[in-house]
């Protein structure tokens, strides 16, 4: 086999130029392949990290059964009581896998500064517990002021936008206004602590986040309507959703679970939008390489026919010069891709030291542009674009091994 090997090697030599070309697409097809699929790794750590930690989300959130649907008609029904709520958290915390459980209430309704007034939408959350959630990525949402504290029970962290429109900075007071559960219109002070950016324009203007006791402060009631689950990993939401789930039902709670990936539509729809993207340009890249192998090929056979004729005139079968041909497609696709590796790795060092920025459609905030290196991809690749290149020798490779051994001889 090693023979074999050596005589296509040097038949690759041969044709220097047009080798060089192939090798070069196959090159450059392997990278933009690879670096995209770095590209996609990374946004998506970023978007399931700004989901679960950023957005607050966590890997799980439980809701009453029908809270979806019918939750704005009859909020009270379908909130979560005190008693319900420690039911839950005894069955969450049993499961060793449950890093932090928390309640949360979600309100709405009119903040004014005395002089302008525009409606806002808040989460009521236990400050400590975001903290937990937020982990390392708190590093990446700054905050001009002082973030929620449990000291601080009036304070609240209002997005930059809204606090624009309101002309409020940290260490300003203003007023929230909402109708409780039972209907009565409902007031307190807050005290804007600090200024958070939401990262999207279409949230930026109106967000909140309060202490859940303002919350149910507002709504005059000590109810939940939702419970953030946060896990030890990412990996393990869908086989603990079930199990949660199965659990919660045993105990006589009608729940509603839904994963992180659910509730983020925009994951959802960035994810859909790549794979598609990633799909597109793999069919281009293979399209490219198959016609750039097949025409190597099919040269080689042209200039070498008299080549052929005496290989075959000396006794080398028919299979032995296809193998040949298609050693030469495989050989000239693994020199392809270890050049391409070397491409990627250059362009992966390129873009640690500069560190670009771009501003995404709808994004308040420049995200950096980084790529990972994903060698499990790389490696499988690196292997279907090896095996591409040996099957695309293939046709030429039969068509050299099929001429009559005259005719080749006599060939100019």
């Amino acid at each position: 086999m090693l023979k074999w090997v050596k005589v296509a090697y040097r038949n690759i030599l041969r044709n220097k130029r047009r080798s060089l070309m192939t090798i070069l697409a196959i090159s450059i097809g392997f990278a933009a392949i690879s670096l995209f699929r770095g590209y996609m790794d990374y946004t998506y750590w970023g978007l399931r990290q700004s989901a679960i930690r950023g957005e607050g989300l966590a890997h799980l959130t439980i809701f009453k059964k029908g809270w979806r649907e019918k939750g704005n008609i009859n909020p009270d029904k379908y909130m979560f009581s005190k008693k319900e709520i420690r039911i839950c958290m005894d069955v969450l915390n049993s499961n060793g896998h449950v890093l932090l459980s928390t309640p949360q209430l979600d309100i709405s309704g009119i903040v004014t500064n005395g002089r302008i007034s525009t409606i806002f939408i808040a989460q009521g959350v236990i400050p400590e517990d975001v903290k937990v959630i937020e982990g390392s990525w708190r590093a990446f949402r700054p905050i001009k002021g002082n973030r929620l504290n449990k000291k601080k029970l009036y304070g609240v962290e209002m997005a930059k936008g809204l606090a624009k429109i309101l002309d409020m900075e940290p260490g300003d007071y203003s007023v929230i206004m909402s109708p409780t559960l039972q209907g009565h219109m409902n007031a307190l002070d807050i005290e804007v602590a600090g200024l958070y950016d939401t990262g999207t324009e279409a949230t930026n203007d109106k967000y909140m986040r309060i202490p859940l006791t303002i919350a149910r402060s507002l709504y005059d009631t000590g109810k939940a309507d939702r419970i953030i689950v946060l896990l030890d990993d990412y990996k393990r939401t869908d086989p603990l959703k079930t199990i949660i789930q199965k659990k919660l039902n045993k105990a006589g709670l009608a729940t509603e679970i839904k994963s992180w990936d659910e509730l983020s539509n925009f994951y959802s729809e960035v994810k859909d939008l790549f794979d598609l993207i990633f799909l597109f340009l793999f069919i281009i890249v293979l399209t490219i390489v198959i016609m750039s192998v097949v025409n190597t090929m099919g040269m080689a056979v042209i200039e070498r026919t008299r080549e052929i004729g005496t290989l075959r005139a000396l006794g080398m079968k028919r299979r032995a010069v296809g193998n040949l041909f298609a050693i030469e497609g495989g050989l000239i696709g693994l020199f392809g891709c270890v050049s391409g590796i070397a491409l990627n790795l250059l362009v992966w060092i390129v873009i640690r030291y500069i560190q670009p920025t771009y501003v995404p459609p709808g994004n308040s905030a420049p995200v950096p542009l980084m790529v990972n290196l994903v060698p499990q991809a790389m490696g499988l690749y690196a292997f279907v674009l090896i095996m591409l290149s040996l099957f695309a020798a293939v046709f030429p490779a039969r068509r050299a091994a099929g001429q009559n051994v005259v005719n080749a001889l006599g060939h100019v």
